[in-house]
């Protein structure tokens, strides 16, 4: 199975989500772009991140790879949610859009397949699939997206999302099993470069963290609970 060349780029390598939350202190698309060179600098091989001013802003900063998607809400498919909302990711300098890729009702009533077909029928633009359980990253694969990704394992109701839970390996263990020529990159909950490593030796392609990197509230936050 052949991969495009920027795909390649990233075997075996870390991607970086580089995001604030609405109202934090670091919520400017500028202070996102330092962030997102600082983790260039320091080895990044891409950056995810959220929100049309933060994807240009960091594409105009950085000459790694920037996966761009866009939150819309905070319940059901809120991740680059219609087809809308990628296109537009495209025009703000996306290399890769990210997107839902779980069966749920997505606003503008096109399916996960709809919406990446039209993807593909307007851009030139890689698709990464965010995956909660394995059926959605089947979906992912047969719709022929470029990435595929555990992005939302945790957000399955019976997980207890706690710090120490560290990446879905389980689910990561059988997808690359199901599709061992795939991109299945891990995302979530990869707090440590333990996590980081015990993914890729559970065979994914490549590894994405965020929060402990490039989210100092959450980071201190820990610290704090373990001096309690």
């Amino acid at each position: 199975m052949s991969h495009h060349p920027l795909v390649e780029s990233l075997r075996g390598k870390l991607i970086v989500s580089v995001q604030a939350y609405p109202g934090e202190p670091l919520r400017h698309p500028e202070t996102m772009a330092q962030m997102a060179r600082a983790c260039e600098l320091g080895g990044a091989a891409a950056i995810r991140c959220q929100g049309l001013s933060d994807i240009a802003a960091i594409k105009g900063r950085v000459e790694i790879p920037v996966i761009g998607l866009w939150k819309e809400g905070h319940e059901g498919v809120y991740i680059t949610p219609t087809l809308r909302h990628a296109l537009a990711c495209v025009n703000a300098g996306a290399d890769v859009v990210a997107l839902d890729a779980t069966d749920r009702p997505r606003p503008d009533g096109r399916t996960f397949e709809e919406t990446v077909e039209a993807i593909r029928a307007q851009s030139d633009v890689l698709v990464m699939a965010d995956c909660m359980t394995i059926e959605d990253i089947r979906r992912g694969v047969a719709a022929g997206c470029d990435l595929v990704s555990t992005t939302l394992s945790h957000n399955k109701p019976a997980i207890d999302t706690t710090m120490d839970d560290g990446p879905d390996l389980p689910i990561l263990r059988q997808a690359v099993s199901e599709f061992p020529d795939a991109a299945i990159i891990c995302e979530g909950h990869v707090h440590t470069p333990a996590d980081a490593r015990a993914a890729l030796d559970a065979g994914a392609w490549a590894v994405v963290s965020g929060t402990a990197i490039t989210h100092p509230t959450s980071i201190t936050s820990w610290f704090v609970d373990a001096l309690k």
